[in-house]
């Protein structure tokens, strides 16, 4: 493939060379019938007529030698005869056609204009045409009697050495230029090799290969997105199995318990309360199973970056306060004093995804504080933003914990969160998020948490 990319690329190089010659030649095709081809059939006309002025006013004494000598310094000459006689000297015309009626035309004092009037417009190469009616023609009187000479410059000698060595030059220039493209070429298609070799280390997960590309150029500017884009694709690949890992260990928990307790039931000889001990064991791993699955799939549809949330308008302080009574039997049960401060806000979001936050924040508050603790929930809104507010009183957590609370399964505390999942925070974080909001979270173990979301107005 690459092979052919590099045939492609001199190939292509090769077909803009003579694509580049052919439009030069056109353009110069051009230059030549606008600009050049009139004087220079106006020159060659002063030089016919200097040659016939010499004859008639120098009195020529043989005009065959005359005429010998001219051809021989570089033009082509045809002498006609008012009696018929043709001569020719110089080199030999390739066409040798011309009508009567213009050598008649030339004899009879018309100056005739071949270089000019030649038909051959399309092409510059009119002007090396060998042919008879490619000249320029002028009459001339020799010893009383009426002659035509029809004149060009001989194009053999017009290619001198020095045309030779401008020749030599181009083709040099050519060859050169093409192997300078291929060797140019392979710059760009070596370290594009090396990208496809590292592709396929990656595509087998070998995320170390090394890659020596250092350019500074674009090539080297792809060569670093790449290796970022491996360092990336490393990282995501290791978090993957570290989710898997995790996902495993608290899938498997619930269903050993579940499996457990369920051989236990079918024992014949339990007594109803080690029945219901056992039933109410399986409901709880089951209810955490479900709340698993649940969250998973919330984090799944997070994670997705295409997802982005509805935004409609909703009472959000109506919101917060069906949640608290939701959670109000708990907060009864563990004797915890809880007041609210809740302004009447209307928002714009998605009140399925913020609903998650509520849920999280307030039963964490709740499960993490002692009995006689105080919660307060306080919503405000502000020109820009809108604020929730979560403060609790409970038992708050270590700086080591607090570094790595949004981390997906972690639990602070295992003795109070062993029918937790671990993946509360990281939902909370993840929404806020979405909503291009942030949310701060302070703790001191023993003394309390609070936690501090601020939600931008759309």
């Amino acid at each position: 493939m690459l092979k052919t990319l590099s045939s492609k690329f001199a190939l292509t190089t090769l077909l803009l060379m003579l694509g580049s010659l052919l439009l030069g030649f056109f353009f110069t095709n051009t230059y030549y019938h606008q600009i050049i081809k009139a004087p220079n059939d106006a020159k060659n006309v002063e030089i016919a007529k200097t040659m016939v002025a010499y004859i008639e006013q120098e009195h020529v004494k043989k005009l065959d030698d005359y005429f010998t000598m001219l051809g021989e310094t570089g033009y082509q000459l045809y002498v006609v005869k008012d009696d018929g006689t043709k001569t020719f000297y110089g080199g030999t015309f390739r066409d040798k056609a011309l009508e009567t009626s213009t050598v008649e035309s030339v004899m009879s004092g018309t100056t005739y204009h071949g270089m000019r009037d030649f038909p051959r417009e399309t092409f510059v190469m009119g002007f090396f045409a060998n042919e008879l009616v490619n000249t320029i023609g002028v009459p001339f009187t020799y010893e009383g009697e009426d002659y035509a000479l029809f004149m060009r410059p001989n194009i053999k000698l017009l290619f001198s050495e020095v045309h030779r060595i401008l020749g030599a030059l181009m083709l040099a220039m050519f060859v050169l230029s093409l192997i300078g493209v291929i060797v140019l070429a392979q710059t760009i298609i070596n370290p594009i090799k090396k990208l496809t070799l590292a592709t396929r280390d990656i595509a087998h997960e070998n995320f170390d290969a090394p890659l020596e590309i250092e350019r500074v150029d674009e090539i080297g500017q792809l060569a670093n997105s790449f290796k970022r884009m491996t360092d990336q694709l490393q990282e995501n690949d290791e978090m993957r199995k570290e989710f898997i890992s995790n996902v495993s260990h608290d899938f498997q928990s619930p269903l050993l318990n579940i499996q457990g307790y369920a051989t236990l039931l079918a024992q014949p000889n339990l007594t109803e309360e080690e029945r219901a001990e056992y039933g109410e064991i399986i409901e709880i791993e089951t209810k955490r199973l479900s709340k698993l699955t649940k969250q998973l799939l919330v984090l799944t549809t997070l994670d997705s970056s295409t997802r982005k949330p509805k935004r409609e308008v909703f009472d959000l302080s109506a919101q917060l306060k069906d949640t608290v009574r939701k959670y109000r039997w708990q907060i009864e049960e563990h004797h915890i004093d809880f007041s609210y401060t809740i302004a009447p806000v209307m928002f714009k979001g998605d009140a399925g995804l913020l609903q998650n936050i509520w849920d999280n924040i307030i039963a964490n508050a709740i499960k993490y504080s002692e009995e006689g603790a105080y919660i307060e929930l306080t919503l405000e809104e502000t020109v820009d933003d809108v604020v929730v507010t979560i403060q609790d009183t409970g038992i708050g957590m270590s700086e080591e914990a607090l570094a790595r609370i949004f981390e997906r399964f972690y639990r602070a505390d295992a003795s109070r969160t062993k029918h937790g999942t671990g993946l509360g925070l990281p939902i909370v974080k993840q929404v806020v998020e979405k909503h291009e909001g942030h949310i701060d979270l302070t703790s001191v173990l023993g003394e309390g948490t609070t936690v501090k979301i601020t939600l931008p107005k759309m």
